[in-house]
């Protein structure tokens, strides 16, 4: 069977970050010191990707139903890259922000690499304005290490992603 990987990829990379939003919806664990104009603009952005993402990904369950399916087989393949390489950069339990996080990763697949950018089901990933995101998450945040850490976050999409665009599953 032929498949398009980078629709495989890009997939994976939608399921990641759906349950990264999942996972991290809702908590009030607030660190640091940041605006409550930031922190809900951050949930409204969270709340807005996470529907768009439902609307071009499967249910989980249709996933764990048919992963003996090979094109599945490879999109939980990927995912599990994924997760590997984001788990083995934030281990011993490194402080992180799962928004900056999901939303550079998505950033750097859509804008950086310029990938699906002529797929229809992905339209709205390739046309969102990430720039705007990344002056209210950097620019307009008054506490440095907030900051600082939202500058890891970007650094550690840019290596996930990279690897992940490298990879060939075989």
């Amino acid at each position: 069977m032929i498949l398009n990987l980078s629709k495989i990829k890009t997939e994976s990379l939608l399921l990641f970050c759906k349950d990264l939003i999942a996972s991290y919806k809702d908590k009030d664990e607030i660190i640091f010191e940041i605006d409550e104009d930031i922190n809900r603009y951050i949930d409204d952005i969270s709340n807005e990707m996470y529907k768009q993402i439902e609307k071009c990904t499967f249910p989980n369950e249709h996933y764990i139903a048919n992963r003996n399916h090979y094109r599945i087989k490879a999109v939980l393949q990927s995912y599990n890259f994924i997760n590997k390489r984001v788990s083995k950069e934030l281990e011993g339990g490194k402080l992180f922000n799962p928004a900056m996080l999901y939303f550079s990763m998505l950033a750097v697949w859509f804008k950086e690499l310029d990938k699906e950018s002529k797929s229809k089901e992905y339209i709205y990933f390739t046309i969102y304005p990430y720039a705007n995101v990344y002056d209210k998450l950097l620019v307009n945040i008054k506490d440095e290490k907030f900051k600082r850490l939202n500058i890891e976050m970007i650094e550690l999409a840019e290596k996930v992603v990279f690897d992940l665009d490298k990879i060939s599953f075989r």
